[in-house]
């Protein structure tokens, strides 16, 4: 059975790049079970539940990534470099419950699937 990889390495608001690949791993997850999520760079921010998307005209789909869990889709990592350089590596309310894994831990984990997919 192939394996994919997810990542999201752009910011959720301003493009259509993080609910185009929430998108797709809702449609592959109906297909495929094995679909791990990382996010990288800008994409750490697709990870905060308190956007207020009503001001910048926008839904907020990122609640949206917390049904995961429910379709089998549990392996979601971070880059902890990311987080720091956006200030979250305290911040404790994401919409998942991710592992936060160095740069280079994160890249070799990559190195294990079949498919990567970018968004």
């Amino acid at each position: 059975m192939k394996t994919i990889a997810v990542i999201f390495s752009h910011a959720p608001h301003g493009s259509s790049f993080g609910r185009e690949g929430l998108d797709a791993v809702l449609s592959i997850s109906a297909i495929l079970k094995k679909i791990s999520l990382f996010f990288i760079g800008d994409g750490v921010l697709q990870l905060i539940k308190s956007y207020q998307t009503k001001k910048i005209l926008s839904r907020n789909y990122v609640s949206s990534f917390s049904i995961l869990p429910i379709l089998d889709i549990k392996n979601f990592y971070c880059c902890k470099s990311s987080l720091i350089e956006r200030g979250l590596f305290n911040y404790r309310h994401f919409v998942l419950n991710t592992t936060i894994l160095n740069k280079e831990t994160l890249y070799l984990k990559l190195d294990n699937y079949d498919a990567i997919i970018n968004f």
